[in-house]
């Protein structure tokens, strides 16, 4: 038996480790097919990218959020890494038995850390096979955040961390009993039991069984390495080397999540200037290959868990996107089409082929075939990426949020719209109306530009516009940007009204813009027409430049020595789309502002006591977190602390809410496409608000308030939600408070507004 050990673990020992080093080479080569990154966007700051990986590591930040899966986890990973020098260990066993490491063999400490955590390995991997078998999509549905994984590699990564697991507790085991420990001790505080067992035994009995679970050990992990060298695209096993580069080269290097603001449009590395692009410059993503390096890797190290598949408000309202598979589908395509592309394959912009036959000689035929798949298309077309799956998404940020391996899920979705914008004209036809409307009118309604200051007819105080009733924002504290949705849609008007009284009522001194601000591009940019995002967003940046009092060269630009501090353009929005956008987005465009949600602002006021919440609103309320201020801003304690101190209410909250918090399906411009497939977003959301029974649905952002007043309107004609239940945004609901109670003995209570039809 120690013979054929020997054998045999050298054998697998030598072709392991040269098979891995190749594949190791092999999944470089893969990563320079994708395309540069402008210079020093996923390598500056190397000592905080470094703490942001030992963080994200050791802290498994995001797997801990999923309670014992993210402990169990947390064992298997660290017993991966740290108790590698077993493996040195049980080399030594095939040629003496009861052989100890130098030094390390000894010594108490060391083993009482290989005691514990071999033990909390094999406790840990017994722990997520269970979950994974309870989760197992055995039935028909999209429950299982598994469904669509490779079960049979899972199987065998877990399999072989076991096997791995019980030999490390056993050879340790064996160590003792060999070298006589006969009571209770540090370095056996968990095996004694087993080492008692085994003391009765031969030594030669010993001796078989450290050979044989020391061959076991070491063939387990070579033939595993073997096999991950020999499957290049198994993530569920290279993720565990491939997550730490993946989280180093994360896009932001303190370790906040790949949301926010969308990348520029890049093409060889470099920001395209729409204003003179270049004649080479590729616009978008058509071919795998022109993913940027970053998105080969993205790719190559998901794990397949599925997280972000169970929380993407697409995939569970039985929409074709889960964001699982799109990432494993892009994975298996480039993987496939390598050895094409690693030959020089490729096509030009007018469909030529860039190589001879003579380089593509020897490149296989089931390579060839991938190479002429169109990267988006239909079944029928035999594409990689459903059309229907692209524009599924609302950009909301879930899948991003929840990857535990820093995955950049919208970012690639986007690029791909990108190009089927931009040069395929390919998109849903609706989104056609508004990118028109936004083009001709500014706004996606297509309203005159005159009916933005028509609220300000609405209320019983004076609104001061900048450029007419004051020369520049310098008279005031805050420019209040109303947008699109706050100054043109009825619902969101009323949300507008109640912020702007508010801020009277409290005596801050803020200002609108004049009629002549243009939509600040957001659902342009995330449906994939660039160019229209930066011509409304230089449009914009200028005129707010200009409204700030800033000096102006010919080109609309500030002129440096005359730009005033950050803290001096101060904004407040009402929407958090204008907000992530002028705050995250048009620095980009050369605007530095800083931007606050007007949830944040009314905290501020009523915590120093200028604005005092004394009317009770009775009833239960839940509240919506908006995607883009609670995911992609991490805005989500004010609007709570605003509802938490109106008297009266009882907030409740869904069961998906914050990091969690599912979408009302209007962003990555939905707002503006038909929902054909499946269960309307919005519907599941609310359906979800009215299994707590509310009075109030509340939330902060003009779109969820559209989104969420239609679903709670239809379901109360279908007779499935009370008469009484209301949807505001919670500035209406502090107006509520804050407002003197009308007088029971006599005074006329003013006329509540007729619900309005909304404009279309």
């Amino acid at each position: 038996m120690q013979l054929a050990a020997i054998i045999v673990s050298l054998v697998l020992i030598v072709v392991g480790v040269a098979l891995f080093g190749r594949a190791l080479l092999q999944i470089y080569n893969f990563m320079r097919l994708g395309q540069p990154v402008p210079a020093g966007t996923r390598t500056n700051d190397p000592t905080q990218r470094t703490l942001t990986v030992v963080k994200e590591f050791l802290g498994h930040t995001r797997m801990n959020r999923w309670g014992i899966v993210g402990v169990a986890h947390w064992f298997v990973a660290v017993g991966f890494f740290t108790l590698l020098l077993t493996i040195v260990n049980a080399f030594g066993q095939l040629f003496e038995a009861d052989w100890l490491l130098p030094v390390l063999g000894d010594w108490a400490p060391y083993n009482v850390y290989v005691e514990f955590i071999g033990t909390m390995t094999v406790i840990g991997i017994l722990a997520l096979i269970v979950i994974r078998q309870l989760s197992h999509p055995r039935k028909p549905g999209r429950k299982s955040r598994f469904a669509g994984s490779n079960f049979g590699q899972a199987y065998f990564v877990e399999s072989v961390i076991l096997i791995v697991g019980v030999c490390i507790f056993m050879l340790h085991a064996l160590e003792g009993a060999q070298h006589h420990v006969d009571g209770y001790e540090a370095s056996f505080f968990i095996s004694y039991p087993v080492v008692k067992w085994l003391g009765g035994m031969d030594v030669s009995t010993l001796q078989n069984l450290t050979y044989f679970f020391a061959g076991l050990k070491i063939a387990t992990s070579f033939i595993w390495m073997i096999t991950v060298a020999l499957k290049t695209d198994m993530g569920v096993a290279w993720h565990r080397f491939l997550a730490f580069p993946n989280i180093w080269f994360k896009r932001n290097a303190t370790g906040e999540t790949s949301l926010g603001a969308l990348l520029p449009m890049t093409s060889g590395g470099k920001p395209i200037d729409f204003t003179d692009p270049g004649d080479d410059d590729v616009f978008g993503v058509s071919q795998v290959e022109q993913f940027s390096w970053k998105g080969l890797l993205d790719f190559s190290t998901c794990t397949e868990c599925g997280r972000c598949q169970s929380q993407c408000p697409a995939w569970n309202t039985g929409k074709p996107l889960s964001p699982k598979l799109l990432i494993m589908s892009l994975r298996d395509h480039a993987h496939a089409k390598a050895p094409y592309l690693l030959a020089g394959g490729g096509k030009t912009m007018e469909g030529e082929e860039k190589a001879s036959e003579e380089q593509l000689k020897d490149v296989p035929a089931a390579a060839l075939a991938e190479a002429e798949r169109p990267l988006i298309g239909t079944a029928e077309e035999n594409g990689v990426i459903d059309p229907d799956v692209l524009w599924s998404c609302t950009t909301c940020g879930a899948c991003v949020e929840q990857c535990p391996v820093d995955i950049e899920h919208v970012d690639h979705i986007v690029d791909m719209r990108r190009y089927q914008v931009m040069i395929e004209s390919a998109f849903p036809s609706e989104a056609g109306t508004m990118l028109k409307n936004l083009e001709k009118k500014g706004n996606p309604w297509g309203l005159a530009k005159k009916q933005r200051l028509e609220w300000t007819k609405e209320v019983d105080f004076e609104v001061p516009v900048v450029g007419k009733d004051i020369e520049d924002l310098t008279e005031v504290e805050y420019l209040y940007w109303v947008g699109c949705a706050g100054a043109l849609e009825d619902r969101a008007k009323k949300t507008t009204k109640a912020f702007a009284e508010l801020l009277h009522i409290a005596g801050v001194k803020f200002a609108i813009m004049g009629g002549d601000e243009k939509c600040t591009g957001d659902s342009a940019r995330r449906l994939g027409n660039e160019p229209l995002f930066q011509e409304l967003g230089m449009e914009n940046v200028m005129a707010l430049n200009t409204a700030f009092g800033e000096e102006l060269d010919d080109d609309g630009k500030v002129v440096p020595e005359s730009a005033k501090p950050r803290s001096a353009k101060k904004i407040v929005a009402t929407c958090p789309h204008c907000l992530n956008t002028i705050g995250n987005e048009y620095p980009q465009l050369g605007g530095d502002y800083e931007v606050i949600h007007h949830t944040q602002l009314l905290q501020h006021l009523v915590d120093e006591g200028k604005l005092v919440p004394v009317t009770p609103v009775e009833g239960i309320i839940t509240y919506h977190d908006p995607c883009y201020l609670g995911r992609h801003n991490k805005i989500y304690t004010p609007p709570r602390e605003i509802i938490g101190k109106v008297p009266g209410l009882r907030n409740e909250e869904m069961h998906r809410h914050k990091e969690r918090g599912f979408c009302c399906g209007a962003g990555g411009a939905r707002m503006w496409m038909e929902e054909r497939i499946g269960k309307r977003i919005n519907n599941e959301r609310v359906d979800e608000a009215l299994s707590l029974n509310p009075d109030i649905v509340s939330t902060a952002c003009p779109f969820c308030l559209v989104m969420l007043t239609d679903s709670v309107n239809g379901k109360k004609n279908d007779g499935k939600a009370k008469e009484s239940i209301q949807v505001v945004d919670v500035a209406q609901l502090l107006l509520d408070s804050v407002r003197t109670p009308v007088d029971p003995a006599g005074e006329a209570e003013a006329e509540s507004e007729p619900e309005p039809e909304p404009v279309k």
